[in-house]
């Protein structure tokens, strides 16, 4: 009989999510229906922001959101090497140039000294116009910090927060845009909430706000006051004022956000508690291990090791085989954005990023989501002291 895979995650979907997702079906409105603004407005309540629009990916959202601050042909931006492409792509599909920034390997995030060094010691006119950070795996990074910066150097901040649905900052939820522009969240099925396919971005600017929901759908806009005296008053009559795209949600998938919405605390605290009683477990061992913030709340989307000893590339890749073998489906997040063939093209095969390979090499993301039994907690802690055991 075969065994159960096991991978790094999963959704959480209980019987509540099928019966509101049967419900839409049901009802014949799949999509430009109710439930898409109900959705936003419980994100926005929820990280206490002004607005949220809802799309099709994570993606779309981070497209919307440069798009919506202007971005455009040359323009600069910023953001980490430890990232899925998408977060480049954003920026290269609005037609700007892309530069890459070393990460810290304590938190896995951008390098606060570094950006400080870049920033100063870059022209005024290869400044970013925007920086995108990244949360990773739920750690925020230091906003307050990056946000002094960009007063200084005139650039707007888009968090990344595709991990951190659930994440704080000091109190605040992050998504508050307190320090920045936009915000973007991702309901893959492997995130922190499922929509199936989703995203979302939420800010507290309206034009922002009317921007990117005009942008979601084509660039129209629907019966607004501009529109009724030009062409009349009834219902259904719009324009297209921008060159805009098809990124919307279905009511299908906003109905099964609404629904694991109403769970993600305890998701949240769930993840906490496995990645606690990994780091009790693993302490002792050659590793670098997540660190728990005492003013910040992790989402733990992923829970990331980092092998730290002699030979640790070959080390990391017996502990993955390893895993493998015992039928854990783990992965590595994330290849670095440099190393892509595509980028390579753009000219990044000349730069060098010494840590961002170093994290490469060791890093594994191990199983974490809500439902991780302890059995198998167990058996993912085993099976990495069992690979050091061996070495001794």
């Amino acid at each position: 009989m075969k065994k159960d895979i096991i991978p790094y995650s999963k959704p959480s979907i209980d019987n509540s999510d099928i019966k509101s997702v049967v419900s839409v079906l049901k009802s014949g409105m799949l999509t430009q229906g109710k439930n898409v603004p109900k959705f936003e407005k419980l994100v926005s309540k929820f990280v206490n922001a002004k607005y949220a629009i809802a799309v099709n990916s994570a993606t779309s959202a981070l497209h919307l959101s440069c798009l919506s601050l202007n971005l455009k042909k040359n323009d600069i931006v910023w953001t980490s090497n430890n990232t899925f492409v998408s977060t480049a792509n954003s920026a290269l599909l609005c037609g700007a140039k892309v530069d890459l920034l070393e990460i810290d390997l304590n938190t896995n995030n951008i390098c606060l000294e570094k950006l400080k060094k870049k920033l100063a010691s870059t022209k005024k006119n290869k400044l970013p116009k925007i920086l995108i950070l990244v949360h990773i795996a739920g750690m925020p990074c230091d906003l307050k910090e990056v946000y002094k910066l960009s007063r200084i150097y005139k650039f707007n901040i888009i968090e990344d927060a595709s991990h951190a649905l659930g994440s704080k900052y000091f109190k605040d939820p992050i998504g508050n845009c307190k320090f920045s522009k936009i915000t973007i969240f991702s309901f893959h099925p492997v995130k922190n909430i499922t929509t199936g396919e989703g995203g979302m971005a939420v800010t507290n600017s309206k034009i922002l706000f009317n921007k990117i929901k005009a942008l979601r759908t084509h660039g129209i806009l629907y019966n607004n006051n501009s529109i009724k005296k030009k062409i009349g008053k009834l219902p259904g009559f719009y324009q297209q004022k921008y060159l805009g795209l098809n990124y919307r949600m279905s009511d299908i998938s906003a109905i099964l956000g609404i629904s694991q919405l109403k769970k993600l605390r305890l998701f949240i605290k769930k993840r906490n508690k496995i990645a606690k009683y990994y780091s009790k477990n693993l302490k002792n061992l050659p590793l670098i291990i997540p660190k728990f913030h005492k003013e910040y709340l992790s989402a733990f989307h992923l829970y990331i090791i980092k092998v730290n000893c002699k030979n640790a590339k070959k080390i990391r890749d017996e502990i993955f085989y390893k895993f493998l073998k015992n039928n854990f489906k783990i992965n590595i997040h994330y290849i670095p954005v440099h190393s892509h063939p595509y980028f390579q093209k753009l000219g990044f095969c000349n730069k060098i990023f010494k840590i961002s390979e170093l994290y490469y090499n060791t890093a594994i993301s191990i199983p974490i989501f809500p439902n991780l039994s302890l059995l198998n907690q167990k058996k993912i802690i085993k099976i990495i002291k069992s690979s050091f055991v061996t070495k001794n």
